[in-house]
């Protein structure tokens, strides 16, 4: 075990240390960070794929007390370093993806174009390939013990670790922070396109019971259709809904608590930064006006794990890039959050 009686948690971050400044080798953590340098199919703006080493960065600013979940990090976190030959997979895939999506948005016929046949078949063979990886990365450290954590990349990149999730604890259900409801079809003819993550993970996972999502603000026909033709799987707090609630006189923790009794007993929080007031995340990659400042999320957070239900995994996804590191800054105080609450949440 680490000998921390020589690092002082209320000095500066050490950069020669792992994130947040801690001084833990992998098999000594509790926790292990999982980086997925992968944005493929994003539709707007792109660059989250590099926001893991970013948010590494930005996390030697985190101070390490948090009075909720008090040295939860003496169990141990660490995160590894990105895979070079996924990111370069999915650099080269981006600019596929690209050619593709403004070859579409003109209304051309893709069948009438053999590379843009082509150029189909490769970017959904390469969501096949990472959703492969993560599943035996996540796998694998599930059974050597560790509690798994995956930083985005994407909102394409969990699959795979809902997956492993689904084998190792059964039945589950994702409690999903997000501004879209990723419950398309196959959007734009990407099978696993970060806006179709949910619809294949309730598809392709038996074991995920229930589906809740949270702040969802900006949706089509099909996926509103999508969610009354599956009331038993899939239950949306729309953002308009909860603010107009709000406006009427209910209270956070009244729409907190129904949000909790919609949720099983082993819940998998799928957070994507763009749930948030896009003030704090104006890089993401598809940023929508409305949302939620940090607190009522990590509020919403705490009740769940007071609730006696059991947080099994998370993933954190689309953090920009920026000059200034805000959205890296956010994202590195929101990583260390819900690290305490899935280490409080399992006691060893």
């Amino acid at each position: 075990m680490t000998d921390l009686s020589q690092f002082d948690p209320n000095s500066v971050g050490n950069p020669n240390n792992n994130i947040f400044g801690l001084p833990f080798s992998e098999e000594e953590s509790r926790l292990v960070i999982l980086p997925i340098p992968w944005e493929v199919t994003v539709s707007y703006n792109a660059g989250t794929a590099r926001a893991p080493e970013h948010v590494f960065k930005a996390s030697l600013q985190v101070d390490l007390f948090d009075p909720e979940f008090k040295d939860e990090w003496k169990q141990g976190y660490f995160m590894r370093s990105s895979d070079r030959k996924i990111l370069m997979k999915s650099d080269y895939l981006r600019k596929e993806a690209e050619l593709y999506i403004n070859y579409i948005a003109g209304g051309e016929d893709v069948n009438a174009n053999k590379f843009m046949c082509k150029t189909l078949k490769e970017v959904n063979a390469g969501g096949v390939l990472l959703n492969e990886w993560v599943y035996e990365q996540t796998k694998d450290l599930l059974a050597a013990g560790k509690l798994v954590a995956l930083l985005g990349g994407d909102h394409s990149t969990p699959l795979g670790y809902f997956k492993a999730i689904a084998e190792k604890h059964g039945d589950f259900g994702i409690l999903q922070i997000d501004a879209h409801c990723d419950l398309r079809v196959a959007y734009e003819n990407f099978v696993y396109s970060h806006a179709s993550v949910m619809y294949n993970a309730l598809k392709e996972i038996p074991q995920l019971k229930k589906l809740v999502q949270v702040g969802v603000r900006d949706y089509c026909e099909e996926e509103w259709n999508f969610i009354n033709a599956n009331t038993d799987r899939v239950t949306t707090f729309f953002d308009k809904d909860i603010k107009e609630r709000l406006y009427e006189g209910d209270s956070w923790q009244q729409i907190t608590n129904q949000i909790i009794d919609e949720l099983p007993a082993n819940v998998f929080i799928s957070f994507d930064i763009d749930g948030l007031d896009p003030k704090l995340c104006p890089h993401t990659g598809t940023p929508v006006q409305g949302g939620f400042e940090t607190e009522a999320i990590f509020y919403l957070f705490k009740k769940i794990q007071k609730s006696g239900r059991r947080i099994v995994g998370f993933d954190l996804n689309e953090i920009g890039i920026s000059q200034d590191e805000w959205d890296e800054n956010v994202g590195a105080r929101c990583l260390f959050k819900l690290c305490n609450l899935l280490v409080a949440s399992n006691p060893a």
